[in-house]
């Protein structure tokens, strides 16, 4: 049998931990109460969503008239928004899924989180199809099934297919993030002495019991969701772009729309994962087991896909150019010179110039500098889906039905309350389950693998 010499291998765990010593610092938050600052946090993050409440009230007693929706922008903040949400949970399932395919050990320290902030940032992003229906009431008949109306969804509709891609890509994330507890829970309910704690993690371990026979099991499970995961994380991001890329609408009838909105997802969703990893590191005290080094790699794909995204920007000019549509022409010259010009050079300076500061090593393992450029690349890709979205829709073929959007109060509000919703979620999350995979970790640390002379 062939032997594996992990000893080459760089650590990815800073400092030689015990077993011991990282299953107190990962499980510390769930076993102490909670500080002042976490009591700060989810009070601002509680706001915001208290925000998002309202203004979806007010949404349910007016109608979609509230939004600042109108003809020709029939579709504003909510399928910006929408569009935006699921691209930010996208980074969960490529650092899940396809690194663990691919055996990156670094992923070990930021798989856990960034596997909960797919499910928290994909159920913001289901609000929003709901509600941009008009009727949320009636969104039951979206799904296919027989009813005495004998009413069908429309198949040939992106909007049905967005339906089938978002739901399943929740379940299969779920799922997949819950099969990675499973040790986790055995772990915590082998430590606590709370008794109710001890019942809750028991049902949730079903029964492990850390045997060779369950490791075998568990490995084979977690190695098919991951092989059934990796196509969602193309799939997805794929088909919400036929959104855009099935109709005729000039600026939007494009076969780089599906390659364009992957790249993306990737880039804005590994932004959201390093921001808040910065903050997690810090607060919690895991700069040993989320360390520079993962930044850094992060910094790197985020790089990577920035190119990505500046390669599609400017092919979608050449192709506009070189198609001779003159329709096609002004559409893009409109972006750059027209009424939102200021939002697109605002996105083509945050997705595509500031992440080249990344090319430099000083700059990727500096969190302040790192900090700054992954929050202004959250905001580029942001107002990356307004370009698409806004400026295609408010100058149309015909120049009698031209138009300009202005979000009102309540556009504004809901956006704000799917950023509290999300934090709120965040935050619940690192008080009640372990950040870190604490058996990932463990089987990563310097001596946890067998070296010279032994089976692998």
């Amino acid at each position: 049998m062939r032997t594996i010499d992990y000893s080459i291998e760089p650590s990815v765990v800073e400092g030689r931990p015990s077993i011991k010593a990282i299953e107190d610092v990962v499980t510390r938050p769930l076993d102490t109460k909670p500080t002042t600052s976490w009591y700060v946090a989810i009070s601002i993050s509680g706001s915001m969503l208290l925000v998002g409440l309202i203004s979806l009230a007010v949404t349910f007693i007016y109608g979609v008239g509230a939004w600042g929706v109108n003809q020709p922008v029939g579709w504003g903040f909510d399928i910006v928004n929408f569009v935006f949400w699921v691209g930010i949970g996208h980074a969960g399932t490529l650092i899940s899924a396809i690194l663990f395919l691919l055996r990156q050990r670094w992923r070990t320290g930021i798989a856990r989180f960034a596997e909960a902030m797919t499910i928290f940032a994909v159920m913001c992003a289901g609000i929003f199809p709901l509600i941009h229906t008009g009727r949320p009431w009636l969104d039951g008949y979206l799904m296919p099934y027989p009813n005495q109306h004998s009413l069908w969804v429309n198949f040939s509709s992106p909007l049905v297919w967005d339906v089938f891609a978002v739901s399943t890509y929740f379940i299969v994330s779920l799922i997949f993030w819950y099969v990675g507890l499973i040790p986790d829970f055995a772990t915590l309910r082998d430590r606590t002495t709370n008794k109710l704690k001890k019942i809750i993690y028991s049902i949730f371990s079903l029964g492990w019991r850390h045997s060779n026979r369950h490791w075998q099991h568990y490995e084979k499970a977690y190695l098919i969701l991951a092989g059934f995961a990796t196509p969602l994380v193309l799939s997805v991001h794929t088909i919400v772009s036929f959104d855009f890329a099935v109709s005729i609408m000039p600026g939007w009838h494009t076969t780089i729309f599906p390659p364009y909105f992957v790249a993306g997802a990737v880039f804005s969703g590994f932004a959201m994962v390093q921001n808040v990893l910065i903050f997690i590191r810090k607060i919690f005290d895991l700069k040993h087991i989320i360390t520079l080094d993962h930044l850094e790699k992060m910094n790197k794909v985020m790089l990577t896909t920035g190119l990505m995204i500046g390669y599609a920007y400017g092919m979608e000019f050449f192709i506009a150019w070189y198609s001779g549509n003159a329709t096609e022409q002004f559409v893009f010259l409109n972006r750059a010179l027209g009424p939102y010009a200021w939002a697109f050079w605002l996105m083509v300076s945050c997705n595509v110039l500031f992440p080249q500061l990344f090319w430099f090593k000083k700059i990727r393992r500096s969190i302040v500098v790192m900090f700054i450029i992954g929050l202004l690349v959250n905001v580029g890709m942001w107002f990356e889906r307004f370009v698409i979205v806004v400026t295609s829709l408010s100058r149309d073929y015909l120049p009698s039905s031209w138009g300009h959007y202005i979000p009102s109060i309540f556009d504004i509000g809901i956006l704000i309350g799917s950023f509290g919703l999300f934090f709120t979620l965040i935050l619940l999350f690192i008080k009640t389950l372990p950040v870190v995979s604490i058996s990932e970790v463990k089987a990563v640390v310097d001596g946890a693998q067998p070296t010279r002379g032994g089976s692998h």
